[in-house]
């Protein structure tokens, strides 16, 4: 008996246990609401299919044709790529559009086969050469092993897990990629016979065979390649003056492909059996799209493991590309919400015999470019790609292999980065420079999978062995340029907001509490953004403003309105704008490149909610974060010269960094733009409890 009361009492008082029953008994009663809410983001198209203006259809219209013309070269192209036979490029092409209409959260991603995908799927496929399995069983029992894991991690909220991929090792990884997929394609291009497998060897082939390249395969490749790029550069050029070159700019590769593929039929229907074709074609035979087939298990357990950097590269790749074009077009992605739509597509693939899909930046950006304006273009797009499938399988027959490798080279050319993007990482930091060569040379030389996987392994031991061999700092050190914390006064600890001193409104600070690097970077940078708009009312003719074209996408406001719920603010019409943002380093003692790059990308998005003026000030930086931001192309400049009044430089280009939290708020700004009433406010003295209830002036991130 006395037992038992010892463990009641333990229960009563224990701090452990209380909270976890504070917790469940929370988690219940929000249950029933929040288990509706979940299954509604799970099909966006709930939400915003009401609001949906139908003069958008035309613009919708003529996207999805648009889309669904580069994707029958693509489609072809990546399946070649990935060693299976080009017509199920096609089969895997029709479908995710659709259900990007459903589950999608932008209104710019397309989705479909990719040059990365394709690349690591065929390791794969050659790792497993040789088995009981065909190269399209494997290629299938990957997609569906991709949409496992995109599943588990949508479903679970567990987006976050892909930020331990920093932007350098994504840098390195992508350029490896790119010059594996060109090396892959250069015996198609030139028409060699016999070239081997790996970078080295493929090198060497390539110029050893030279004397035994086909003319008229090099004749076909390189006038395709000419063809794409004058098209591509031509669009560049004079693309926003005439809409035909435009046209024809963005449908360049299907425009190759009906050029070419009559030359193919031309000269070759003739000859005969195929070795007497003067050039080798990609030979396209289907009857229609294929009954759909549950990969076999023994296959699953063999790709589990190597499918692994197949997802991670892809679906890093999907999200990135998501959020670009939603900072860019004004509208708000859910992360975890493509990671689920992008897992449930490639199961529903995997089934037709299909290879996996993502989001793909060229096709991305011709939609975008079209002034798409939902998703429903999808549905155009599967339209046109089902017809191809069903009725040009045919005529598909005579695309020559040397320009379907010239559509390849000319699509992933661009995703090499330049040298001058690894020489930035070296200025800005050793370690991210060091992750990046490690995922480039070991992507290219040994595998694509141990590639990424050192990488990371490189940065997680880093970052282990900075927290180990952290430095201690002896106040006063006569050696550190920073100001000691000792003679602050005691009602300004660690240089915080004086009680007496009435912040402006329109005023936020935010202290970062550790390091920013890549594991938390995006998260600071959502935390700060979603403060912001929590907080403070928009421009009025911003991107949120009430002047603002009435936007496809309710994601945003969603998460805004739920926010602004739980800060307990009813009204939204009375907040303050935001005109000063300070962000506090006084406890952050290293940054990398991800993390100066997520900062950018938070100026931008919080001066395009609150306008051009907004000011961003950084304040208790250490010597050692600031000269990572000015090597990460930041120009920091020291506080205000005395006797300036603040508007003597254009604060858009400069970041003034101040030795306290207290200068970096009081120095003097340009208040002339400043919003009317709240200025009034300001200059009156009123204090942040009178200006606006409930709003904490600072937060921890």
């Amino acid at each position: 008996m006395e037992y038992i009361d010892s463990a009641k009492n333990a229960l009563r008082t224990d701090f452990t246990w209380n909270r976890v029953g504070h917790l469940a008994a929370r988690g219940a009663r929000a249950f029933p609401q929040a288990s509706v809410e979940y299954v509604l983001d799970k099909f966006p198209i709930i939400g915003w299919l009401p609001r949906y203006n139908y003069r958008w259809i035309i613009n919708d219209i003529i996207a999805g044709l648009t889309i669904g013309l580069m994707l029958i070269p693509q489609g072809l192209s990546y399946a070649k790529i990935a060693t299976i036979p080009v017509q199920y490029g096609l089969m895997s092409s029709w479908a995710p559009s659709a259900i990007y209409a459903f589950m999608g959260t932008t209104k710019d991603l397309s989705t479909g086969p990719t040059s990365l995908i394709s690349l690591l799927t065929a390791e794969i496929i050659e790792a497993l050469h040789g088995e009981e399995w065909s190269p399209v069983e494997i290629a299938s029992a990957v997609a569906m092993m991709m949409g496992i894991y995109g599943m588990a991690i949508g479903f679970l909220k567990l987006g976050f897990l892909l930020e331990f991929i920093s932007l350098p090792v994504l840098s390195g990884f992508i350029s490896a990629v790119a010059i594996t997929i060109i090396l892959n394609q250069m015996d198609s291009l030139l028409g060699e016979p016999n070239v081997g497998d790996g970078t080295a060897t493929q090198i060497r082939d390539i110029f050893q065979q030279l004397p035994q390249a086909n003319g008229y395969a090099c004749a076909i490749g390189f006038t395709g390649i000419l063809l794409l790029t004058v098209l591509d550069q031509a669009g560049k050029r004079w693309g926003e003056k005439n809409r035909i070159i435009w046209f024809l700019s963005i449908t360049r590769a299907f425009i190759a492909l009906v050029i070419f593929t009559g030359v193919g039929y031309a000269v070759n229907h003739s000859r005969g059996a195929s070795e007497n074709y003067l050039f080798d074609v990609a030979k396209v035979q289907a009857d229609g799209q294929e009954p759909p087939k549950v990969p076999s298990a023994a296959l699953l357990s063999k790709v589990a493991s190597r499918s692994i950097a197949v997802f991670v590269g892809s679906a890093v790749e999907h999200t990135a590309i998501a959020r670009a074009f939603a900072v860019r077009n004004n509208y708000v992605t859910d992360q975890s919400q493509e990671l689920t739509y992008y897992g449930v597509t490639n199961v529903f693939n995997s089934f037709f015999r299909a290879m996996g899909v993502g989001g793909a930046m060229s096709r991305t950006a011709v939609n975008s470019a079209c002034n798409v304006k939902s998703p429903l273009s999808g549905f155009v797009t599967t339209a046109v790609v089902l017809v191809s499938i069903f009725k040009l399988v045919g005529t598909l027959y005579w695309i020559p292999k040397a320009t379907l490798a010239a559509i390849i080279i000319t699509a992933v050319w661009p995703l090499m980065s330049s040298p001058r993007v690894f020489y930035e990482y070296w200025k800005t930091s050793l370690a991210d420079f060091i992750s990046s060569m490690i995922a480039f040379w070991v992507s290219l030389f040994v595998s694509t999978e141990l590639g990424i996987a050192s990488a990371v392994g490189f940065n997680i031991v880093y970052v282990l062995l900075r927290q180990v061999f952290a430095t201690v700092r002896s106040l006063p050190d006569a050696q550190s340029s920073t100001r000691s914390e000792l003679p602050l006064p005691l009602s300004v600890p660690h240089g915080d907001i004086p009680s007496h001193v009435n912040l402006p409104p329109d005023v936020h600070v935010f202290a970062f509490t550790d390091s920013l690097f890549f594991p938390n970077a995006y998260h600071a940078k959502h935390a700060i953004i979603d403060t912001v708009k929590t907080m403070h009312a928009p421009i009025f003719n911003g991107s949120c403003g009430m002047e603002q074209k009435r936007q496809w996408s309710v994601t945003g406001e969603k998460r805004i309105a739920k926010l602004r719920r739980q800060a307990g603010i009813t009204d939204g019409t009375h907040l303050p704008p935001i005109g000063l943002l300070v962000l506090d380093f006084g406890r952050t003692n290293h940054v990398d490149v991800t993390a100066c790059t997520h900062m950018k990308a938070m100026v931008k998005e919080v001066r395009m909610y609150g306008g051009a003026s907004v000011e961003v000030r950084f304040a208790n930086m250490s010597e050692y974060v600031r000269q990572r931001f000015e090597r990460a192309g930041w120009t920091l400049v020291d506080g205000w010269p005395a006797g300036s009044d603040g508007g003597s430089q254009d604060e858009n280009k400069v970041t003034r960094v101040f030795d306290s939290l207290v200068d970096a708020v009081l120095a003097p700004r340009q208040l002339s733009t400043r919003l009317g009433t709240w200025g009034s406010e300001m200059s009156s003295g009123k204090s942040v409890k009178e200006g606006r209830e409930k709003v904490s002036m600072r937060e921890q991130v």
